[in-house]
């Protein structure tokens, strides 16, 4: 018989758990000592109650909620409710998914990325479906069909695991990118050149960008730009285009085989000693390091 999470009080960190609840008031989870995994809850209708790390927090429809590992932990049926409709996550996540989390973080571990757009809804529930399809596909053998399954899946590691979480990135990807944490100012406000210079970096971060060629690019001098950007963002035009290139270069030694040198190369640092030490400051680690610590992971 196969093991769900049902059976499972605090979920193995090494398990990945997929699965979709619709739970009347009175439902509750608490973990006193935290998962060792993390967890991630996306609310389609009702709405939840969520506590860690000292803070308590609300999840309605279109409210993403992700809590990491190790943390006291207490989510229930939101009072005053009838039900709390939600799909969730236990997972270990890649590393680059924290610099996606960091400006939704409330407190130790708990991140709410809060009033996700309508537009991406559909997508959302399409990946956690797929998510779920995924978690028991075999190879060599016909995906199930895409469907609400009345028990949840869980799966250890092989192919199947990667499948799970890549749908759980592009979750995690629609819901930040299009999202904005507490206290920021929405997308279509403040500078529309300033928007414009941080899309062509994020769309492109290893070009060769200066602040000369991205003032061109909306029509500014690259001192007035500069002003512009500082005043929006509190950082330089290079310091953003720098994060830029660190976080590509994050996901091309997760995904791809290529040696330092090469990664350096593709995420636009002039030298692969530039890049380790950009990278370094990041993430703590030289790139090599981290590239093994997420192989031997």
């Amino acid at each position: 018989m196969p093991v769900t999470a049902e059976d499972l009080s605090v979920p193995a960190a090494e398990l990945t758990i997929v699965g979709h609840y619709d739970k009347a008031l009175g439902y509750a989870t608490r973990r006193p000592t935290g998962s060792p995994s993390w967890l991630l809850l996306w609310t389609e209708a009702g709405a939840g109650l969520v506590e860690q790390g000292g803070v308590s927090s609300a999840a309605r429809a279109g409210d993403l909620v992700v809590l990491g590992s190790g943390v006291s932990q207490h989510y229930r049926v939101l009072p005053g409710e009838e039900r709390w409709r939600f799909w969730w996550v236990h997972f270990q996540p890649r590393p680059s998914w924290g610099a996606w989390l960091g400006p939704y973080a409330l407190a130790d571990g708990c991140h709410l990325v809060g009033g996700v757009p309508a537009g991406v809804h559909e997508r959302i529930g399409l990946a956690f479906r797929r998510a779920l399809q995924d978690a028991r596909w075999v190879p060599d053998a016909p995906f199930p069909p895409v469907s609400v399954a009345p028990s949840p899946a869980v799966v250890v590691a092989g192919a199947a695991r990667e499948l799970v979480l890549g749908a759980v990135e592009e979750v995690l990807v629609l819901a930040t990118a299009s999202a904005r944490p507490q206290g920021a100012r929405r997308s279509d406000e403040g500078d529309e050149r300033v928007r414009r210079v941080l899309a062509l970096i994020a769309a492109e971060p290893g070009a060769p960008h200066s602040v000369a060629s991205l003032a061109r690019a909306v029509a500014l001098s690259p001192s007035r730009l500069a002003h512009l950007f500082a005043a929006e963002t509190g950082r330089t035009p290079m310091q953003a285009v720098r994060e830029a290139r660190v976080r590509h270069a994050a996901s091309l030694l997760e995904v791809t085989d290529l040696d330092v040198g090469q990664v350096a190369a593709a995420s636009g640092f002039v030298s692969p000693f530039h890049f380790s030490r950009a990278f370094k400051r990041e993430y703590g680690l030289p790139p090599r390091d981290y590239r093994a610590r997420l192989r031997s992971g």
